[in-house]
């Protein structure tokens, strides 16, 4: 029985213990980190997946940016503990989450990641969408929640107002 919940304070740090376990040492060198730096998680699309115990098994988190000056959604990390893994909680908070930003009224979400696992969700290379260096532009990914969100965004990937 895994119950998922909004992450709170309280599981702070928890869920950052949770990342450096499953991330390489560095991981807050990479530059979706520069992006998150000073800058408040969204509120109610940072989830925990936590078993029958309460131990938490994954998590996710997002983050408010800008693309070209309009706002989106940056997913990420989402990580799931390595006893945990191939259960399918990655997808199930991808899909929650998802949900949860398109009901919110959240029109665009991007990310740095591979293809062919994000794909399956629905992400697509996102042409014309600059991270800062040196990320990859075959990783850069988005979704639109609405159709169209993606219409006509494009630029450099920069922090949201600092919160």
């Amino acid at each position: 029985m895994i119950r998922l919940a909004e992450e709170t304070a309280e599981d702070w740090w928890e869920v950052e213990a949770l990342y450096d376990l499953c991330f390489a040492p560095g991981r807050s060198a990479l530059s979706s980190y520069r992006l998150r730096e000073g800058v408040d998680p969204v509120p109610g699309l940072c989830l925990t997946a936590r078993d029958g115990d309460g131990i938490l098994a994954a998590a996710i988190r997002y983050w408010p940016v800008l693309v070209g000056g309009a706002p989106a959604l940056l997913l990420g990390p989402v990580a799931v503990h390595p006893t945990r893994q191939g259960e399918g909680l990655g997808a199930l908070l991808i899909r929650e989450s998802l949900e949860r930003a398109r009901l919110l009224g959240f029109g665009r979400v991007m990310l740095v990641g591979d293809a062919p696992y994000y794909g399956r969700f629905g992400f697509a290379r996102l042409d014309g969408v600059g991270m800062p260096p040196p990320t990859n532009p075959d990783r850069v990914l988005g979704i639109a929640l609405v159709p169209g969100a993606w219409e006509g965004v494009a630029g450099p990937v920069t922090r949201a107002a600092e919160g």
